[in-house]
């Protein structure tokens, strides 16, 4: 294994910093071998971690597969990141978890964990092995891409991860009031575009519901991907009562508004979807002052057979990973609404703490720590070209757009997992 020494890097405080990389951790003196990395005018930052990112292996390797979207993950600056559960086979066993864990190691790009179901083939009937699973290490669980219903289900995933201490990451979505046709925000574009709305309360009422019965057991809730102003305002409430609720905002939703509708580029069809400018206001707000805890990309990308046709019909997701903080830095920081030591709450030290992998991910950058981070540029600026992904899709939102581009070099473990020099 390479070591490394790292100069003329400065703290995400401002402060100089000299980092050593002996033998996959911080030290605090270089190897005598240790290779020189110049980082002046740099930040270094602890690695991020994603709470919500579909690597789509197994089962839709057309996609997208383990080391392709580890790849996008370190091109993104990210060190660790959790795997959905809706692949094929679902992972809602031990020993499919343990699967998806494996081909992360094999890939080597960056730490994956895997989450498991919350219910047996995302069916919503009945409950994975929650408790088998969690001695197992899986830390949490989630049906994302479709709701649990079923509120008796949803108290006993709680109650167990009351239990086990694991996590249960609800997809917020009536699947009545937004049913499988809706396409589009009711509230700012739905009808103009002719499409079938996805209505605020869709959202709402569900995490209403959800931290009530995370109160009822001491469960620990993550609300997923929240889009609206109306659900902020009922996570502030929770979270005042003191319930164990948190609370993830995706790059697109922060960035993209649902104005991007206007010529049904597919591209731009999600779930949830871009909503309008008051809620990504509500939203912008919410994480600069802790309501919302975390960024969790939803990376959900797609092959280009799932993306033609028409608005209506076509598969909902964005690849999420590489743009993320270009995201985060073009509405928070450069707006005034959050520093850069923010940025680390939310990208990296927030979902260790909430996921319970502090042992390897989101640390202080002090000798001893696994060598998980990340090397900033904070000024450098680019047009986003779709075609110079990592991924193997190329369902790219931001593809065009004059953004902040500041990913230079990122460690995984102590080795460089992505540069760009």
């Amino acid at each position: 294994m390479t070591n490394y020494r790292i100069t003329g890097a400065r703290s995400a405080a401002g402060d100089p910093l000299q980092l050593n990389i002996v033998d996959g951790r911080l030290a605090a003196e270089p190897a005598p071998d240790a290779e020189l990395i110049d980082a002046d005018g740099l930040l270094a930052l602890p690695g991020f971690v994603d709470m919500h990112t579909h690597l789509r292996e197994p089962g839709f390797e057309a996609s997208e597969t383990v080391a392709t979207g580890t790849a996008c993950a370190a091109r993104g600056g990210f060190t660790g990141v959790f795997a959905m559960a809706n692949t094929d086979p679902v992972t809602d066993s031990v020993d499919r978890a343990a699967h998806v864990a494996e081909l992360g190691r094999e890939a080597d790009n960056a730490e994956v964990f895997p989450v498991g179901s919350i219910t047996i083939g995302l069916a919503g009937e009945q409950l994975s092995p929650i408790a088998a699973m969690a001695d197992a290490g899986v830390k949490m669980f989630s049906d994302d891409g479709r709701c649990v219903m079923n509120s008796a289900l949803m108290r006993r995933a709680l109650e167990l991860s009351a239990a086990h201490q694991v996590v249960i990451a609800q997809h917020s979505q009536d699947h009545v009031l937004a049913g499988p046709d809706a396409a589009a925000d009711e509230a700012s574009v739905a009808a103009e575009l002719g499409l079938t709305g996805w209505p605020w309360a869709a959202e709402s009422t569900i995490i209403a519901r959800d931290v009530q019965l995370a109160e009822l057991t001491s469960g620990r809730l993550h609300c997923c991907h929240i889009t609206t102003a109306e659900s902020v305002d009922v996570v502030r409430w929770a979270k005042a009562r003191g319930i164990k609720v948190t609370a993830e905002v995706t790059p697109h939703h922060l960035l993209l508004g649902s104005d991007r509708l206007s010529g049904l580029d597919t591209t731009f069809k999600v779930n949830p979807p871009l909503r309008g400018s008051e809620d990504i206001e509500a939203l912008r707000e919410a994480l600069a002052d802790g309501t919302i805890d975390v960024i969790g990309t939803d990376h959900a990308p797609h092959d280009l057979s799932a993306k033609q046709g028409d608005f209506a019909h076509a598969k909902p997701g964005m690849l999420g990973l590489e743009q993320a903080l270009a995201s985060v830095v073009e509405t928070m920081i450069n707006t005034g609404r959050m520093t850069w030591a923010d940025v680390v709450r939310v990208m990296s030290t927030a979902p260790a703490q909430i996921t319970g992998t502090t042992n390897t991910q989101g640390g202080s950058l002090r000798p001893g720590e696994v060598a998980n981070l990340v090397l900033v540029d904070p000024i450098r600026r680019a047009v986003v070209d779709r075609e110079k992904s990592s991924s193997k899709a190329r369902n790219n939102p931001y593809h065009g757009l004059e953004l902040p581009d500041p990913i230079e070099m990122t460690f995984y473990s102590g080795h460089l997992s992505y540069s760009r020099r």
